[in-house]
């Protein structure tokens, strides 16, 4: 079994994290960063509110300014035990009292902030309401390479994270497919994944024969049966890091053309993953991987993008996709999943998570890319 990495995260640690942030906004020409309840504030202080409700918790940013995290009284005493409360200054509100009011004093009357991309609207609109020379920018939009280079601490957690991925896929192969639901596979993966460490479980797709040329098909109620392709895709959290992998299997001995098709998706994730290197642009690996399955004459079949980034959250920044010429940095961690999908038939999507090297790539998820034979 894989149990849980031990990596703590220090004040000192989220202190460099708040101070990259503000500096970096600063270079942007922002003001300062507003950052709400969810994975950039966990990320920044360590700090997860016991309860997502409308009262305000926002943490202000700026070059300069020491960190001021604005939280309500009845959590405070939560808030103090995060592993970066001694970085910051605490600043609470009681009920009946302003939040925006006291929020507004730490603003630059005139300045334009990057705020968390998923703040409440009740929160942006009273805030511009107390500082009517202020704007906002969403902070993907603004900062959108904020969490994208991993350091050495979070590299362990990533790459302790593919490897429980890689432990389900070991032993998901060998349970019974034909004659069960894949809804039963994907309560299968669910358990396997929380075994092997996992306290969040996002995704647990089993896209079965047909359904295998929806890339997002929800497990369902189809009985799989032999003779089908079956496209598995899953991962959550690990220790506060992603997991993401497809395979695709196949239930009794697979056609000549699915075992082409496979073949042709396995040799696009390649070419994807050897695109992968420093100073390259993300639009490389997506066309990398295109151009194989262009060439073999699938390429409309092809219609999503190559990858995204993973980190505190399964889904980010950045995106390896056509018309993106962010370079790629020693550090980054994203999907390398190309596929091809055949309406009212079937579906082969092949997935790891490839992390930027200093000299090229690798990959965080090491099962086999064959195509797998499952009964």
């Amino acid at each position: 079994m894989t149990g849980s990495t031990v990596v703590s995260f220090t004040a000192d640690d989220y202190r460099a994290r708040m101070e990259r942030a503000a500096r970096t906004a600063a270079e942007a020409g922002l003001a300062g960063l507003l950052v709400a309840p969810g994975p950039d504030l966990v990320w920044l202080t360590g700090y997860t509110p016991p309860a997502v409700t409308e009262r305000l918790t926002l943490l202000v940013l700026a070059a300069g300014q020491d960190p001021v995290l604005v939280v309500p009284a009845l959590e405070a005493p939560d808030a103090q035990k995060a592993a970066g409360a001694s970085a910051l200054t605490l600043r609470d509100w009681t009920d009946g009292k302003d939040p925006y009011a006291a929020t507004a004093a730490l603003l630059d009357t005139s300045g334009r902030f990057g705020i968390s991309d998923n703040a409440w609207a009740l929160h942006l609109l009273a805030l511009q309401q107390a500082v009517p020379g202020s704007s906002y920018t969403s902070l993907t939009e603004a900062l959108p390479m904020l969490r994208a280079v991993k350091d050495a601490a979070e590299m362990e957690l990533m790459t302790a994270a593919g490897a429980a991925a890689d432990a389900t896929f070991e032993e998901i192969r060998d349970v019974p497919f034909a004659g069960r639901r894949e809804a039963e596979v994907a309560a299968d993966l669910d358990r396997l994944l929380r075994r092997y460490g996992h306290e969040q479980v996002d995704f647990t797709i089993v896209a079965s024969g047909p359904n295998g040329a929806n890339p997002h098909h929800e497990a369902g109620d189809r009985v799989i049966e032999r003779g089908d392709m079956v496209v598995l895709d899953f991962g959550g959290l690990k220790d506060g890091y992603g997991s993401d992998t497809s395979r695709t299997v196949h239930v009794g001995e697979p056609t000549d053309e699915e075992r082409r098709v496979h073949d042709i998706v396995r040799e696009a994730q390649e070419a994807g993953f050897r695109a992968v290197r420093p100073g390259a642009a993300c639009q490389d690996v997506d066309r990398a991987a295109r151009a194989v399955i262009a060439d073999a004459g699938y390429g409309e079949y092809f219609i999503h993008r190559t990858g995204h980034g993973i980190g505190v959250t399964t889904h980010e920044p950045p995106y390896m996709i056509e018309g993106e010429e962010r370079p790629l940095v020693p550090g980054m961690c994203f999907s390398v999943e190309p596929g091809i999908y055949l309406p009212g038939r079937f579906g082969v999507r092949i997935e790891d998570i490839v992390t930027v090297t200093e000299d090229g790539g690798r990959r965080l998820n090491t099962t086999a890319r064959e195509l797998v034979i499952v009964e």
